[in-house]
């Protein structure tokens, strides 16, 4: 694609914009931006080849010259990966792509939402489609998941469906790889890909489709409800610990005796 007009450019990365909005979640989430000598670099993507569509719709997006090259590697999951990479070289386009929040080099732990106004779902949308997951479980449960390193991202997709959702979800890394999973299921991992991925929205095709296929989905009339979790206080931490018995904590604080032990020996490992 040639270089385009200025005020082309100027729309650039427009985040209020939905179709841009989800592509700098997608980049922040999966791109690299590498610097190189003097005013050289390059912003990259690369996926695996099925999903090639979602890198022509980038390229269509961008008013600068871009490419879009393929290949066919072995790497440690598959003798033979298939993948395409999208590239733009522009010093105009990675500098709009940097101040917006995608830094040079390696990214994963300091990226975050956007400062500037941003069309949030579809942020969120490019998010997950990049760095999350979204189907069924083994036991046949819809559920929508993300992994990320990032403290800012998963705190934000936290807020995020709480607000749409009413479900909360706390934010810890795990200790295998020191990553973030957030994970929602049933309804509300209904709830959340109905909002995300509405109708002509710009996203992975095979996720699209999965987010239409787990609405079809219907709790089985025996599955009870969850009640919603009730988050501990700093008032009730200070309780529990004043009072140090699990059996008087979970009379004076309305729980049961095995949260408040859970919660004491938590405080006390620190734990939390």
């Amino acid at each position: 694609m040639a270089e385009q007009d200025l005020s082309a450019a100027v729309r650039f990365m427009d985040l209020q914009d939905p179709r841009y909005a989800y592509m700098f979640g997608f980049l922040q989430a999966d791109g690299h931006l590498a610097q190189g000598p003097g005013q050289k670099g390059k912003l990259t993507a690369e996926i695996n080849a099925r999903d090639i569509h979602i890198l022509r719709e980038f390229q269509q997006l961008t008013p600068y010259f871009s490419s879009i090259t393929e290949r066919v590697r072995q790497t440690n999951f598959a003798e033979s990966h298939h993948s395409a990479t999208w590239s733009v070289c522009s010093l105009e386009a990675r500098t709009i792509v940097n101040e917006l929040g995608i830094p040079y080099g390696k990214k994963s732990l300091t990226i975050k939402p956007p400062r500037t106004e941003f069309s949030r779902p579809d942020y969120l949308r490019g998010i997950i489609d990049a760095d999350g997951s979204l189907g069924w479980t083994a036991q046949g449960w819809p559920y929508l998941a993300l992994t990320s390193a990032s403290t800012a991202i998963a705190a934000y997709l936290c807020h995020y469906g709480k607000k749409i959702t009413g479900t909360e979800r706390t934010t810890s890394r795990n200790t295998r790889d020191g990553v973030y999973n957030i994970c929602y299921y049933k309804e509300t991992a209904q709830q959340l890909a109905a909002h995300f991925y509405d109708d002509g929205c710009l996203a992975l095709a095979h996720k699209k489709a999965n987010a239409d296929a787990v609405q079809a989905w219907v709790r089985p009339a025996d599955m009870r409800i969850a009640p919603p979790r009730r988050r501990w206080t700093t008032r009730e931490d200070q309780e529990l610990l004043r009072l140090n018995d699990p059996t008087a904590a979970g009379i004076a604080l309305d729980r049961t005796e095995k949260s408040c032990a859970l919660r004491l020996w938590r405080l006390r490992a620190g734990r939390i």
